[in-house]
């Protein structure tokens, strides 16, 4: 599916993918905002989790492209990720960090906290913030209660290394939005548009 306006293409690369979906907006049940930090991860990359292949765990993330892939992370949070590249491919982005712009109030409420600027900053605040269950494992993006808005314009984009992985961490496909006070952390990597 491709999402017009700036196109989001999800049968690109997921790091092509990462970068285009910096600056999109995104919103569960309409509470949401604007998409500030993305990781790429693709079924060759030894930090993926389709890496082994598929499994009960990851199959959406083997499934169509423009869909939703959650999974458990560390037993605690739930971790939200686009599914990108053809089918059987194994690929997705995840969504390090959003800055909140809709239904602040009831992320605040399920996170137990008001600080605007850490309330969606890491991969776990995004799933509480946005009520995110295993029940969104394989819904289509382009379907209520999803809601995603691409970027109006080019924007300036910075690419680095992915963060708390201990395989392929060279791999510059972690990218934020340049200069966000949202972004889980900031990094000195180089400008990629």
């Amino acid at each position: 599916m491709a999402i017009h306006g700036t196109e989001i293409d999800f049968t690109q690369a997921p790091e092509h993918v990462a970068e285009k979906l910096i600056g999109a907006f995104f919103f569960v049940d309409g509470v949401g905002g604007r998409i500030v930090e993305t990781e790429a991860y693709d079924e060759a990359d030894p930090a993926s989790h389709s890496y082994k292949g598929p499994s009960a765990r990851n199959a959406a993330m083997f499934g169509d492209p423009a869909h939703i892939y959650v999974y458990r992370s560390y037993g605690l949070h739930w971790c939200l990720n686009f599914v990108c590249r053809e089918a059987g491919r194994g690929a997705a982005v995840l969504l390090r960090a959003l800055e909140p712009t809709a239904g602040i109030g009831a992320m605040e409420k399920r996170r137990g906290q008001c600080q605007l600027r850490t309330l969606c900053a890491g991969p776990g605040r995004v799933g509480q913030a946005l009520g995110i269950s295993k029940s969104h494992d394989g819904l289509p993006l382009n379907r209520w209660p999803l809601l995603l808005t691409p970027r109006e314009r080019d924007i300036p984009v910075v690419a680095s290394k992915r963060i708390g992985i201990n395989r392929a961490q060279d791999v510059l496909w972690r990218f934020e939005l340049a200069g966000s006070p949202f972004v889980s952390r900031t990094s000195h990597g180089a400008v990629s548009s």
